[in-house]
């Protein structure tokens, strides 16, 4: 649970960060984002898998492309539940998306390195 909710103070950091410097994205404040990031963690929890699974064809058709429009859809959903969170195309979405993943990533991955020591004692 602590680990969940790092996770969404960093997204939600990204967030606020990442809309101010990429255009076609606009945040009102830091609780928006917060709240961004909580709405986020629910829809790649709940929706996310869903449809992965009906677009199976079509994400292995394009070897695994298609998964970056269905989290650019993810973005556009976030974006119509959360007042104050606008993106103003699929392409601003899509941009967010890739950008915030690889973020996302790069600060779990220095926050957490002793995840990739017990996978590896594990194996």
């Amino acid at each position: 649970m602590q680990k969940w909710f790092f996770k969404v103070l960093v997204c939600s950091v990204n967030v606020f960060i990442l809309a101010y410097i990429l255009p076609g994205i606009a945040i009102v404040d830091f609780f928006t984002a917060i709240i961004v990031a909580v709405v986020l963690s629910l829809l790649d929890a709940i929706v996310k898998p869903l449809l992965i699974i009906l677009t199976l064809p079509a994400t292995i058709l394009t070897l695994g492309l298609f998964l970056f429009v269905i989290n650019a859809a993810i973005i556009l959903l976030d974006a119509y539940f959360v007042h104050g969170f606008k993106v103003d195309s699929f392409w601003y979405a899509l941009l967010l998306s890739a950008v915030l993943s690889f973020f996302n990533s790069l600060v779990h991955k220095k926050a957490f390195p002793e995840d990739k020591k017990n996978i590896n004692q594990q194996q």
